[in-house]
């Protein structure tokens, strides 16, 4: 058992900072140990709706579809603006995760998929932000593109739907030209199927 598993946390004031699209508030709290004294935290903490992601492998030709979007956060940190990333989206009210990941995988690339194999689900900075990501992987074909994608007008999307080989996409991720995490996790988990001989 772990130290931790007797612990408990006392909220003692949860206020809004900022809100908007996602909100972020001002949480102190208490954080009780089994022999230790109390700890009183004040954090941030950034709420935001949960996400799904999908990596779209089109199998016959051994490529990966991403879209190519601006990342004002990145460029805040002196970063190359645009970053290519698997599509993705907030889980709206009444969707699941999955039906989230196949409604972006639409909207942004123009794929018209019925099912995807889960990868994982996970909080990209927990630390700060409730947000958790879930992420698919998805075995397409060029039947399976409808569409040209490059998202939704009426969200202000403008996305460049960019496809490349598989492995130029790992060795981008190596190079440290492919920089977003949910991306960087699609890739790897289906390349370690890949060796495994499950993909």
């Amino acid at each position: 058992m772990s130290i931790f598993d007797k612990a408990r946390i006392a909220i003692l004031e949860d206020k809004t900072l900022w809100k908007g699209w996602s909100h972020l508030r001002g949480i102190t709290f208490d954080f009780f140990r089994e022999g230790r004294a109390p700890h009183r935290l004040s954090w941030e903490v950034f709420e935001r709706r949960n996400a799904s992601a999908i990596l779209l492998h089109n199998v016959d030709r051994d490529t990966v579809t991403l879209v190519r979007q601006l990342r004002i956060a990145a460029h805040l940190s002196g970063e190359y603006p645009y970053l290519l990333e698997a599509p993705a989206g907030f889980i709206d009210d009444g969707e699941t995760a999955l039906q989230a990941a196949l409604r972006e995988a639409l909207e942004e690339t123009g794929y018209k998929i019925a099912r995807a194999t889960p990868a994982y689900a996970a909080y990209m900075s927990p630390g700060s932000v409730t947000e958790k990501l879930h992420g698919f992987y998805a075995a397409v074909t060029d039947a399976d593109r409808i569409a040209d994608g490059g998202g939704l007008d009426d969200e202000q999307e403008d996305l460049e739907v960019v496809e490349l080989s598989f492995t130029e996409a790992l060795e981008m991720v190596e190079a440290g030209e492919i920089i977003d995490a949910k991306t960087i996790m699609l890739l790897q988990w289906a390349a370690l199927r890949r060796s495994a001989g499950d993909a």
